[in-house]
């Protein structure tokens, strides 16, 4: 097997290795929701290098993400129900419906008049999609209803806050962030029995359960829980290089280290950030 251009080599290299017996144990055993993961953590790889403007890595990362298409569809093909040309398919169809304004007759010849096209056709598509589901059996629909103008294909900590304004709007919310610390040591309590009981499924459940009412907190504060995490991320960085740092200056090293010696250095992080203030 040798490295190409051509998107077949890369389609055979995925079936090699989901081939039973002979493929890779790692790659059989995964499944679309053990892979979802992956996914979301290569497209954020992608946008990482587009913000970093590093354009050698934005080759690879979008490579990595390509990987990713190639294994659901990969799967998708196992169970019979599509392949990656039904994928090449479906986006091209779609682009071309989309642009009749450029692939066929129209007169949209203006920005707010392709807009316009674009919304109707986007409406098309969403009867003919609800159609589809409805012959599949699949009911639930999280585009209906008030949450339902709540796109789901966000971070997650951005579609709780999203969920929370909306629910809101007609009332569904807390009126001070007080009663929310309560809900919080009260989800705090929940995810403890949970953990006690040793069931991941209801410690999961829990977990979110909590996680949701810290983004609760974090919206009536006006302190975006997003960033908020981005921040005390740069800041966990910062002071565990700090640990390494120090621990390099004094001839040790981080993997014989003691957790009581590396939260020495963590607190002298502390200490020096709070002086710096």
């Amino acid at each position: 097997m040798t490295p190409s251009k051509d998107i077949a080599r890369l389609l055979e290299i995925m079936a090699a290795l989901r081939t039973p017996v002979t493929g890779c144990p790692w790659d059989l055993e995964q499944d679309f929701d053990s892979i979802k993961p992956y996914t979301l953590e290569e497209a954020y790889e992608v946008a990482d290098a587009i913000e970093r403007k590093d354009l050698d890595d934005l080759r690879d990362e979008l490579g990595d993400l390509l990987l990713q298409v190639v294994f659901h569809a990969r799967m998708a093909e196992e169970l019979g129900e599509f392949s990656f040309g039904d994928v090449v398919e479906a986006i091209t169809s779609k682009m071309i419906r989309r642009h009749p304004h450029v692939f066929a007759v129209s007169d949209a010849d203006d920005p707010a008049k392709v807009k316009k096209q674009w919304d109707e056709i986007k409406a098309e598509e969403k009867r003919e999609k609800a159609a589809r589901r409805e012959r599949r059996g699949l009911i639930e629909d999280f585009k209906a209803g008030l949450l339902g103008q709540v796109d789901r294909a966000q971070p997650a900590l951005t579609e709780a806050v999203k969920l929370q304004k909306q629910a809101a709007k007609v009332g569904f919310d807390w009126s001070e962030a007080e009663p929310i610390l309560d809900k919080i040591e009260e989800e705090i309590g929940e995810l403890r029995e949970a953990i006690k009981v040793g069931q991941r499924d209801k410690i999961a459940d829990e977990l979110g359960d909590l996680i949701f009412a810290v983004v609760n907190i974090g919206r009536h504060v006006d302190a975006d829980p997003e960033m908020a995490l981005r921040g005390t991320n740069t800041k966990f960085r910062r002071r565990f290089r700090h640990i390494e740092t120090s621990l390099e200056q004094a001839g040790e090293n981080l993997e014989d280290a003691s957790l009581d010696r590396m939260e020495e250095f963590w607190l002298d992080a502390k200490r020096r950030e709070k002086a710096e203030d």
